[in-house]
C-alpha cells in the first residue's frame, strides 16, 4: 500500500459517508436539465458542495473535480479528488436503489485511491493502490471467470444528446455481440455499481464505451486492486484519458476486446 496515500483513505471514507447520508435523507427537489435527457437534482449539488467543503478543509493541498461544478486546482497542482456526487441520477429520480457516490483520488492520469458508497444498498467499497480492495472492510476479489457463456457482463448506458445516434451504433452492436455469446447482459445505469460489482465478483465484466473521470476514477482502482483487468480500447492499462472503460476477469479480456473492436467496425 502506498504509504503516501494510505492516510488519505479515512478522509475519503468520511467524505463519502457524508455524501451517502445526504443521498439517503434529502428529497431530490428541483431537477436541472443539463442536456437532452441529462439532469441533476438538488441532491447532486448538495452532495458536491458538502464534499468539496469537507475535503477543502481536510486536504487543502489537493485539487478537486466534481461532475456538476467542475474543477478547483490545488496550490501547486498534483493530486486531485474526483467526485460523482450521484452516479445514477436517473435511477435515483425513479426510486431505483442502484446509484452511488464515487470519490477517487487521481495522480496525473492515474487513479490511486477510491471509495464508492451505495447508499440504498448499505455497501461501501474502498481501495488504495497496492493495498487491495474491500467491501465493508472485508477483502474482495474479482471473478476468475474463463468461459464467456458462463459470464454476466454489464454494459454502460446508451448515449443521449447531440450525436447520440452515431455514438449508440457501436453500443448496440456490442450489446448484440454480448447477447449472442455470454450468459446474461445487464445494464444497471451506474458506472459505480458496475465497477464495484466487478471488484466484488458479483458480475464478471463491465464495458463502458466512454470514460468520464468522475464515473470511473474510484471504480477503476477498486476493480484493479481486486484483481480485475481494467483497460482501454487497445488493451493498455486504463487511465483517465482512456477512450473506453473495460473491467473484467483477466481470462475474459481477449474475448471482450474482440467484441469491442468488432462493434467499432
Amino acid at each position: 500500500m502506498s504509504a503516501r496515500l494510505a492516510p488519505l483513505l479515512p478522509v475519503a471514507v468520511e467524505a463519502a459517508a457524508i455524501a451517502a447520508g445526504i443521498v439517503r435523507t434529502m428529497a431530490t427537489g428541483t431537477v436541472t436539465a443539463k442536456g437532452d435527457r441529462d439532469m441533476a437534482t438538488e441532491v447532486d449539488y448538495a452532495v458536491e458542495h458538502a464534499v468539496r467543503d469537507f475535503l477543502g478543509r481536510e486536504t487543502p493541498e489537493i485539487g478537486f473535480l466534481g461532475e456538476e461544478e467542475g474543477a478547483a486546482a490545488a496550490p501547486g497542482g498534483g493530486l486531485t479528488w474526483v467526485l460523482d456526487p450521484v452516479d445514477g441520477t436517473a435511477n435515483l429520480l425513479h426510486g431505483i436503489p442502484l446509484c452511488g457516490v464515487s470519490l477517487g483520488l487521481v495522480d496525473g492520469d492515474l487513479p490511486r485511491l477510491g471509495v464508492i458508497e451505495l447508499p440504498f444498498l448499505g455497501s461501501r467499497y474502498t481501495a488504495v493502490e497496492g493495498g487491495g480492495a474491500r467491501a465493508d472492510g472485508v477483502a474482495i476479489r474479482a471473478s476468475g471467470a474463463q468461459d464467456p457463456q458462463a459470464a454476466v457482463v454489464a454494459v454502460g448506458d446508451y448515449a443521449v444528446g447531440d450525436g447520440a445516434e452515431a455514438l449508440n451504433r457501436p453500443r448496440l452492436a456490442l450489446t448484440a455481440g454480448l447477447a449472442a455469446r455470454v450468459q446474461r447482459v445487464r445494464m444497471f445505469g451506474s458506472a459505480a455499481v458496475d465497477l464495484a460489482w466487478v471488484a466484488e465478483g458479483r458480475i464478471d465484466a463491465a464495458v463502458m464505451l466512454n470514460n468520464r473521470p468522475w464515473d470511473t476514477a474510484a471504480g477503476a482502482v477498486i476493480a484493479r486492486e481486486a484483481g480485475a483487468a481494467v483497460v482501454d480500447l487497445d488493451g493498455t492499462p486504463h487511465t483517465m484519458r482512456s477512450r473506453i472503460t473495460l473491467a473484467a476477469s483477466p481470462d475474459l479480456l481477449a474475448f471482450l476486446l474482440g467484441l469491442v473492436a468488432n462493434a467499432h467496425g
